[in-house]
């Protein structure tokens, strides 16, 4: 399948569906975790782990360290909770976390948001790019900037 679309889950459907990912990956669904992941999904936008770590201090009424936030960000990218804006070292949650594919992230100058899309044979041809250059590509970032829809 060269392009595809997925369900969007509520916010309930898609915390459950993050714990049970993560829990399938033999790790813990902690009280922290499960905070950093709320915040995160709460943003309309790509968010920073100073944005994340600001979020749940406000709801918890203390303060959160943006390295701690940062070390559980990189256990949602790796478990394919979350993936990262590479060029707004920023992070998105991932609303179909069962569902490993390369993103091609739309990321808007105007207003900060960004969309993502799954085109299977656009990123395989990445990928078979730079097999045949001898790379091994273990987590190809396509983004592409410009101005969304609502900005254009």
């Amino acid at each position: 399948m060269a392009k595809h679309d997925h369900h969007e889950p509520d916010s309930s459907a898609l915390r459950q569906a993050a714990q049970a990912t993560l829990e399938r990956s033999g790790e813990q669904w902690t009280a922290m975790r499960g905070s950093v992941f709320e915040a995160l999904q709460g943003f309309d936008r790509p968010a920073s782990a100073y944005d994340i770590a600001d979020a749940v201090s406000q709801r918890e009424g203390r303060r959160v360290a943006a390295n701690s936030v940062y070390r559980i960000l990189d256990l949602f990218v790796g478990a394919n909770l979350a993936r990262r804006v590479e060029s707004a070292n920023a992070y998105v949650a991932n609303t179909h976390p069962g569902c490993r594919h390369d993103c091609i992230f739309l990321v808007c100058d105007q207003c900060g948001r960004s969309q993502h899309l799954d085109d299977d044979a656009l990123t395989s041809g990445v990928r078979a790019a730079a097999s045949r250059a001898g790379f091994i590509a273990e987590r190809p970032v396509i983004e592409v900037r410009g101005r969304c829809a609502a900005c254009a």
